[in-house]
């Protein structure tokens, strides 16, 4: 679906396609009512998305299995093109060891210096996205 701004709406497919080699994306929680959003590198397993993480807010919200928000993006500044991906879901530390296992393979890691040695998955319930088409010249 294109709308008259120059956005497409990209179907679950095409969301999914975008965000399963992994990278970097932000997780969104909420701390009481206050949104706080987290830079994370993640893979996908399963369909679900994964990230390490240390004892925190992110931690937090996966062992309270929080609904938390996972966005995904790429821009060309040149351009003026680009997309952007959200995926809604609940948030659960990983524990089954066959699937810590499996998820060690992604070769998810952390950036910042420390300790994280919890597997958080996100398990995707609602998947939207939308591309930006260059503007026209005129």
């Amino acid at each position: 679906m294109t709308f008259d701004d120059g956005i497409d709406a990209l179907s679950q497919a095409e969301c999914l396609a975008l965000i399963g080699t992994g990278g970097v994306g932000r997780v969104a929680v909420s701390i009481g009512a206050v949104p706080a959003v987290f830079p994370v590198n993640y893979g996908v397993l399963d369909g679900d998305i994964v990230f390490r993480t240390g004892a925190g807010t992110k931690l937090d919200a996966a062992v309270r299995r929080s609904v938390v928000a996972f966005e995904v993006d790429d821009v060309d500044l040149g351009t003026h093109q680009g997309w952007s991906v959200l995926v809604v879901g609940m948030a659960d530390e990983i524990r089954d060891r066959t699937v810590l296992a499996r998820s060690e393979l992604l070769a998810v890691r952390p950036w910042a210096r420390g300790p994280r040695h919890h597997v958080v998955a996100v398990r995707p319930q609602v998947v939207t996205g939308r591309r930006i088409a260059p503007a026209q010249p005129g």
